[in-house]
């Protein structure tokens, strides 16, 4: 009699647990805290699968020198202060609706493989490379070419969190807990790379796991980085003489600089300003970017800035290359990303929306084209655009249409704009951008796009129609053309493949913001492809020529390829609710901070 009751209660427990794993975040999707109010950090909350008992005591280590101690002589302005959250903020997201069991399944094992090879890069990196800043994958050596504090072990924080490796995290936080930021292996400190990596590696792990540890090393690098801006007008340095840094005694600003190098401070330094309280940071990098919006009009492409600027004369006007790619990505990719982590309810945040609308609206009329290609699809590529004088004085904006994978990062933040703006055009314009490097990448035969490239440029968007001999004439005008290029492709200046994330970027955006499955089967194909050509015995390698199968490889492996580019391939195979949009803002090097709330 008792059998039935137990078949019954079997098949009960089975829809349940079909029910959990299908509507239920998973391990590695839930963060166990959720943002917290202006000058607060997170607060915990009991979530699926995340026992705090079994979260480990750490202690942070004080650096051997303390940067909080540094008598300026030039101190920063304190104000502006920290504005308050947003109020209301635009959906991000789609809205998703449940899959089928089937399609849940590949999505899964897609995800897993994904994590597999991260998995394998991370191993190699802890038994080869350990509290080094990077592996090199060929011959399972190492390199320390940011300062020596472990930039892979900072870097990879989140993307650990992320995949659910929890131990392999506490492991990694324990080891990050010791960090002498006190110390370098070099003389200079790269402001860049040690904002966008350690520092914004350390703010979003802390936001996803809440690890006091973590935040107390997030503060002591930002401090290190703020005596940058112990100069006499109070702008930046490129680089941090470190000794000197440590006398307070004032630092000399490089008299030129690429934009992006200045213009990629605010996300990191508004995100520490929000965890701790304290609004010197934002403060110092509110008076930066003041400089770029009170000059944003008087440039010879008014609305952009030009490639160079000068922090030491604080001229960003003069110049006449502009680009969206190498050298000054970053500068306008954190435009619309600091309006959604600010929003725009005080005048020192408002300033961030008005330069992001400027700024796009300058770039679709003079640096995206439509090229021309042998099926005709309608996709746009980011070029380059430079303002000379005319004979008669005038100035001539010309395009160039030459490319590179760097600013494959465009297209994700154009959607990511007409979300955030309301603006149908920019998702359009996104969508079509971010095609444009889906098709780059299908159209070589490793399945890769290389990392700089010139295409065909059509008469207009209408009037684009293949022309084989037009073609093969305007390949021939280029000295780097090569015989086995693909159809419409008139050079692979440089054929390599250095392991970059900024394609991968933009079609998980996509995916996210319009849910479009085309984007969902393009991410696996380029992983595949990605995952095939640059394997090796230990981890991961750049390759030399991917216009060609089988290259040969390089023995180099940033960081990025851990802290961005399998974090953006695994996200698009996740829950959506992992990392939502509509949640997070992530920084240049995919690490993710989390919206304030009011």
């Amino acid at each position: 009699m008792a059998r039935p009751f137990r078949i019954r209660n079997i098949a009960v427990c089975a829809i349940l647990i079909i029910f959990l794993y299908r509507f239920l975040p998973s391990a590695d999707v839930v963060a166990p805290f959720h943002g917290h109010s202006h000058g607060g950090g997170p607060q915990p909350l009991a979530q699926y699968m995340n026992d705090a008992s079994k979260i480990p005591h750490i202690v942070a280590s004080k650096s051997s020198f303390a940067w909080n101690t540094v008598k300026f002589m030039y101190p920063p302005e304190l104000t502006p202060k920290l504005p308050p959250p947003a109020p209301k903020r635009p959906r991000i997201q789609h809205i998703f609706k449940p899959e089928s069991a089937s399609v849940a399944a590949i999505q899964d094992k897609r995800r897993l493989e994904i994590r597999r090879v991260f998995g394998k890069s991370w191993a190699s990196y802890k038994k080869q490379a350990w509290m080094k800043d990077a592996l090199k994958p060929l011959s399972g050596q190492f390199v320390d070419q940011f300062s020596g504090w472990a930039a892979t072990l900072v870097d990879s924080l989140d993307t650990l969190w992320i995949m659910g490796m929890r131990k392999e995290f506490y492991e990694a936080v324990e080891a990050v807990a010791s960090i002498d930021f006190g110390k370098s292996t070099s003389s200079r400190v790269n402001t860049f790379e040690t904002c966008i990596r350690y520092l914004g590696g350390l703010l979003a792990a802390y936001d996803l796991s809440g690890h006091e540890a973590l935040k107390v090393k997030a503060i002591e690098v930002g401090d290190l980085l703020y005596s940058g801006f112990n100069t006499e007008n109070r702008m930046p340095v490129d680089f941090i003489e470190f000794e000197d840094a440590k006398k307070g005694g004032g630092l000399y600003v490089e008299d030129t600089v690429v934009s992006a190098s200045p213009g990629t401070i605010t996300l990191e330094f508004t995100r520490l300003s929000q965890i701790t309280g304290d609004s010197k940071y934002y403060a110092a990098v509110s008076k930066v970017m003041d400089t770029f919006y009170d000059h944003q009009n008087e440039t010879k492409l008014p609305g952009m800035w030009p490639m160079y600027v000068s922090m030491r004369r604080q001229d960003v006007v003069t110049g006449y290359q502009f680009t969206i790619g190498g050298n000054a990505d970053s500068l306008y990719e954190y435009l619309p990303k600091a309006h959604a982590l600010l929003g725009s309810t005080s005048p020192s945040s408002a300033k961030y929306e008005a330069m992001a609308r400027n700024f796009m609206d300058t770039a679709m009329k003079n640096l995206f084209f439509r090229p021309m290609i042998p099926g005709n699809e309608d996709i746009l590529i980011s070029g380059n655009c430079d303002v000379l004088e005319s004979g008669e004085g005038e100035l001539t904006p010309s395009l160039d249409p030459e490319s590179e994978h760097l600013s494959c990062f465009i297209g994700g933040l154009y959607a990511l704009g007409g979300r955030l703006f309301e603006n149908d055009s920019y998702l359009k314009t996104g969508v079509k951008l971010a095609r444009g490097c889906m098709y780059a990448y299908k159209s070589f035969p490793a399945g890769i796009m290389p990392e700089r490239y010139n295409m065909v440029l059509c008469p207009s968007a209408e009037n684009c129609k293949w022309d084989e001999e037009r073609w093969v004439s305007e390949r021939q005008k280029r000295k780097e053309w090569k015989e086995h290029l693909p159809k419409g492709f008139t050079t692979a200046k440089d054929p390599r493949y250095i392991l970059r994330p900024e394609a991968i970027e933009s079609v998980f955006v996509l995916w996210r913001i319009t849910g479009q499955e085309e984007f969902r089967e393009a991410a696996w194909d380029m992983f595949q492809a990605v995952a095939n050509a640059t394997d090796t015995s230990f981890a991961n390698a750049a390759v030399l020529d991917v216009t060609i199968v089988d290259s040969k490889q390089e023995d180099y492996m940033e960081s990025f390829w851990l802290a961005e580019t399998l974090k953006y391939f695994y996200l698009v195979f996740t829950d959506p609710d992992l990392i939502s949009l509509d949640e997070f803002v992530l920084n240049t090097e995919a690490h993710p901070f989390r919206l304030s709330k009011s």
